[in-house]
């Protein structure tokens, strides 16, 4: 695992670990089951506050990319499936929302696009 932190980039260290760890996960340079460094271990490499690194581990395993298991270590999970998963229960959850306030099919369907086109750059 090889990971660049660029201090004057502007992003914040710990979103540079996780967004990095996320791409190497999904594309397959860290397979499934890969086992990350410690916390601390992983800060001392970098340069960087455990603290930094332990928020970076914490944003990965809310999105599936990463899961702890206890004393034996941090892994890469099966981020495929998790990630289809979380987004078809925010998708549900966003139907389900848009029925109760009473907003059109259509105007659901807007939205998503329009949201789709702001968090993709499109």
């Amino acid at each position: 695992m090889t990971l660049k932190i660029h201090i004057d980039d502007g992003v914040p260290p710990y979103e540079q670990v996780r967004a990095q760890i996320s791409e190497q996960a999904r594309s397959g340079a860290l397979p499934v089951g890969y086992r990350l460094p410690t916390v601390r271990g992983l800060a001392q490499s970098l340069g960087l506050a455990a603290n930094t690194v332990a928020k970076a581990y914490r944003a990965l395993e809310a999105d599936g990319v990463i899961e702890t298991r206890g004393r034996n270590g941090t892994f890469v999970a099966a981020a495929g499936g998790a990630a289809e998963r979380e987004t078809a229960a925010a998708a549900e959850e966003f139907a389900a929302r848009a029925r109760r306030l009473g907003v059109s099919r259509e105007a659901a369907e807007e939205a998503v696009r329009d949201a789709l086109r702001a968090a993709f750059g499109e």
